[in-house]
């Protein structure tokens, strides 16, 4: 990659404000809700009530005795019309393989059954509520059963079928060494159990899709962070041509893990717009987008740690088993990242799914590591005060530059300068090590610190840039914006490379006529799509060293392609098809690229009525070379604040009898606000790694996530001496059990 010429002040690594940020502000920007097609029509969404069974009749009179009714759809009349297509673990861009109103089957609580569209919202909600469905329900398993962990013991058992019962897949195992000789070897060990609930994304923009034909092109209009999967996605499942539709969400109000893999919804606003020949418009319910698309799967865990009286680690395994939907196999799988943290000679892992009868999950910010992480850093805290060590100390000599399972060296791993750098400025030197000791009133004061980590990924991307005759340079890419300031950093790229001012770079994203992106996910983003706009950039670069002083000429024109090392060349080609291929993290045979970071928590508890309160946060990130400070740092910040949500706030209430959740709005599904955080430090470790691409870039956007609900914890019971081992930590775990 050639830089700016020696000399000339850089734009990449100079804090930045958002280029869009103006459009942000003011209601220029517009999003998936904001679309109005003339002559549209609305569409309202009919759930089941029941989480398991069939539809046994379908009484539509109240409905269409109503004015304003255009029509009514159901099983009855779409049956195979939208195709199954294929999810995510079949490399395909659906959340689910059961296809939308395809049959009299009712696979969880909240699936849509129908859908009514009329003149008006009003009318096609009045009418949604009139329709009578009358279901025969079947016994519903709603989480875990005992035996689903008995299943998982079981080499190849494909556990039980009994919807009461368990129903567990064959674990997905992998390790090294020899982990249960080594921990029944070791001298000072750690045995426990650890869980986390449901959570779901709640974006503040409702999931919005409007649809319309134009002869035989389809055009949608949905916040979406994928748009090219969208398009060939959404033609797989209406049987057209992927060229026939197009995609558009320049900007998004919130994704946190929804918005990325097309649901139910989508392919039945298409049907109805195709058969009544008019566009329709579907706005959906806050409660119902807990149950139309994907959300953060619950989890337990098992971890067991041995190590010798100096601290090092001899053995470590980590079990972990997931909830998934019946039809569905998706999971997460963190112990990847969670057993590579540290050195250890004997490792052992296994991922199983529990199969329910609940709406399939997905990826939620920070998927694997953040769920992960929390266990393997809450027992590593447990071994430190079994060891009687520093929890810092007792990382710094378990650190490693090589991964433990495949062998594979680290490009970068600046853990221990996270570490050191966090915990300097958060003052850990003055904490009293005892747990309750240390007290201001009637408040227990605790610290706690977790180490971060992160896989560094990069997909396949492409971009398109013109300069016009006068200096004008447009950058267009079907990528994404998600909140991360990617337009910025495009923009900051191209400034430094092209020697351009940013007043005089537009750029385009988020439409599925665009050059293809990668799905805005997995912190990939700018890695991947900067670097297809630095190879245009160079493309401009080298036309314009070969162009004659004095010559005329036109519009100068680049377009590039980006596959990351490791990708073949059949990347290109999943790349245009909507399925790229990301590369990095421990995908690749020879090295293994992450981010890392440490962060540190003070909490308050009250000693009386057990409130908890977080004061102040420090977390220190090593994430490769960052284009723009002021947004990462931003990113950083509402980072924590996620993790932080994760710990002490979230969940989705479950009411096992049913299987329905029961907190679906956002009273009471809670959330920090800006007065239960007081104080945010970040600091940026320099790190420069150019093996994942050559501009450098890790990605910061989850990274500091993983691994503050775990430091919350460790400071819960450094404050109160109660470990609490199931999130989120609320005040009644802590009353129920006393230090």
């Amino acid at each position: 990659m050639t830089a700016p010429p020696d000399g000339r002040p850089t734009r990449i690594g100079t804090p930045t404000s958002r280029v869009d940020g103006w459009m942000r502000v003011t209601g220029a920007a517009r999003y998936g809700s904001d679309y109005a097609v003339p002559h549209q029509a609305y569409a309202y969404l009919r759930t089941s009530a029941i989480a398991r069974g069939r539809i046994t009749g379908i009484d539509e009179t109240g409905a269409r005795s109503l004015p304003g009714v255009l029509d009514i759809l159901t099983y009855r009349n779409v049956g195979d019309a939208i195709k199954p297509g294929r999810d995510f673990a079949r490399q395909g861009v659906m959340d689910s393989t059961v296809a939308p109103l395809a049959s009299d089957r009712v696979w969880y609580a909240g699936q849509i059954v129908a859908m009514v569209i009329a003149e008006s919202f009003e009318q096609a909600r009045d009418a949604a509520g009139r329709l009578r469905i009358d279901y025969a329900a079947e016994p519903a398993k709603s989480t875990f059963a005992d035996d689903d962990f008995v299943a998982a013991e079981r080499s190849g058992a494909a556990g039980q079928s009994d919807a009461r019962s368990g129903t567990a897949d064959p674990a997905e195992t992998e390790g090294v060494g020899d982990p249960d000789g080594a921990q029944a070897d070791s001298p000072v060990t750690v045995d426990a159990w650890y869980a986390t609930p449901t959570q779901h994304h709640n974006p503040i923009e409702l999931f919005t899709t409007t649809c319309a034909w134009t002869g035989s092109r389809l055009t949608v209009w949905e916040s979406s962070r994928n748009v090219t999967g969208f398009r060939n996605g959404l033609a797989e499942q209406l049987g057209i041509d992927a060229d026939d539709v197009r995609v558009v969400s320049p900007y998004i109000g919130g994704a946190f893990g929804s918005r990325g893999f097309l649901n139910q919804r989508t392919a039945i606003v298409a049907l109805a717009a195709r058969r009544l020949k008019r566009p329709v418009r579907l706005a959906v319910t806050r409660a119902q987008m807990f149950t139309i698309a994907t959300y953060r799967a619950e989890t337990r865990q098992h971890v067991r740690l041995g190590a010798t009286p100096d601290g090092r680690l001899r053995a470590l395994t980590h079990r972990g088993w997931e909830i998934s939907s019946r039809a569905d196999t998706f999971k997460v799988a963190g112990t990847e990242s969670s057993t590579r943290l540290y050195d250890c000679p004997n490792v052992g892992s296994a991922v199983t799914v529990v199969h329910a009868d609940r709406n399939t999950p997905g990826f939620m910010r920070c998927p694997p590591e953040v769920v992960y992480l929390f266990a393997i850093e809450s027992a590593m805290d447990e071994l430190s005060y079994a060891l009687g060590m520093d929890p810092v100390e007792l990382r710094r000599i378990n650190d490693t530059m090589v991964e433990p399972v495949n062998g594979r060296r680290y490009t970068s791993r600046n853990l221990v300068a996270c570490l050191d750098a966090a915990a300097d400025a958060f003052g850990w030197a003055d904490r009293d090590p005892r747990p309750g000791s240390m007290v201001d009133g009637d408040w227990q004061i605790g610290y706690g610190c977790a180490a971060m980590s992160h896989t560094a990924f990069a997909a396949p991307a492409s971009a398109r840039i013109t300069v016009s005759p006068q200096g004008w340079v447009r950058v267009q890419t079907g990528g994404h914006d998600v909140g991360g300031g990617l337009g910025t950093a495009i923009a900051m790229t191209v400034s430094d490379l092209l020697e351009v001012p940013l007043g005089r770079i537009s750029v385009d994203l988020g439409d599925s006529d665009l050059p293809p992106g990668p799905i805005a996910g997995g912190s990939m983003s700018t890695a991947s799509v900067c670097s297809a706009v630095a190879k245009a950039c160079e493309q401009i670069r080298v036309r314009r060293a070969a162009t004659t002083p004095g010559d005329g000429g036109g519009a100068i024109e680049a377009y590039a392609e980006f596959l990351p090392r490791g990708v073949p060349d059949s990347g290109r080609r999943m790349l245009y098809a909507g399925s790229p291929m990301p590369s990095g993290g421990y995908r690749l045979p020879d090295r293994a690229e992450c981010s890392f970071g440490a962060v540190f928590v003070e909490v308050r508890v009250h000693r009386q009525t057990r409130e908890v309160r977080l004061p102040r946060i420090v977390g220190a990130y090593a994430a490769g070379r960052v284009i723009n400070p002021k947004t990462a740092e931003s990113q950083l910040m509402g980072a924590q604040i996620f993790g932080t949500s994760m710990a002490l706030y979230e969940g989705t209430d479950l009411d096992e009898r049913y299987a329905r959740y029961t907190n679906t709005n956002l009273a009471d599904y809670h959330i920090p606000v800006n007065a239960d955080i007081t104080d945010h430090q970040i600091i940026i470790i320099p790190e420069i790694d150019n093996s994942l691409n050559e501009l450098g870039i890790k990605g910061v956007g989850e990274l500091a996530t993983s691994g503050v609900n775990a430091a919350i914890a460790n400071a819960v019971h450094h404050a109160t001496g109660v470990r609490i081992r199931e999130l989120p930590i609320r005040l009644e775990k802590l009353l129920s059990v006393r230090a």
